[in-house]
């Protein structure tokens, strides 16, 4: 016998915990596309004359935007009105954690050779490395804090310092704009820049109105 879902006092009907539990292997599976995507390419059609080029900048990719989906949650479920959605935000943000993962892994691996003197140069030299290494570190933290255990362990403060994912947001799409400012092309930087704006103009409005907004 299934759970009966509650209403809100406009009569909405609210999705309750196990639904959300219910389409969690979904979100789940449309997370790891990329990864699938990339095993599927490389015993099919290959990743083109620079596999390893395509792997560090397609990471970088899918981080930035499961990044975006994860700060899409809050708004999309009080437009919508299901309070229950927060529950996949933790495995959306873990997502975009991982593929951030990988992009620094491929970095360190593939152009500096696990070398720890080469990756600092890079890092003190080059300035869309500083603000990637910028941007990783909070992602560490936010990731490692991520458990409810951390969330009862910190207080108030858990709330704080996940509400430092937007700073990630905006480092994020500073460290793309300058990896594509080489090529002159900005229009992804700018397209997510730009939902990445609203999302946080959202936030700032919500805030405003003292409506004491739960959450990253």
């Amino acid at each position: 016998m299934g759970v009966r879902a509650s209403a809100s006092a406009s009569g909405r009907r609210r999705w309750t915990a196990q639904e959300i539990g219910r389409i969690k292997p979904l979100v789940f599976a449309l997370a790891s596309y990329p990864l699938a995507r990339w095993v599927w390419l490389a015993f099919e059609t290959g990743f083109g004359a620079n596999p390893q080029e395509f792997l560090i900048r397609s990471t970088g990719i899918w981080s930035l935007v499961l990044l975006l989906v994860t700060l899409g949650v809050t708004p999309l479920r009080r437009l919508v009105g299901q309070p229950a959605l927060v529950r996949v935000r933790r495995m959306l943000g873990l997502f975009a954690f991982f593929y951030a993962v990988l992009h620094v892994a491929g970095w360190a691996l593939w152009e500096r050779s696990l070398s720890p003197a080469l990756m600092w140069d890079d890092v003190v030299q080059r300035t869309f490395v500083t603000v990637g290494v910028a941007a990783f570190l909070p992602m560490l933290a936010l990731a490692w804090t991520s458990t409810q255990g951390w969330m009862r362990r910190l207080g108030p403060l858990w709330q704080k310092l996940h509400r430092s994912v937007y700073a990630v947001g905006g480092l994020s799409v500073w460290h793309f704009w300058l990896v594509r400012a080489g090529k002159n092309d900005f229009f992804e930087p700018y397209a997510y820049g730009g939902v990445l704006a609203v999302l946080l103009a959202w936030r700032l409005v919500f805030s405003w109105r003292g409506r004491g907004a739960s959450g990253p």
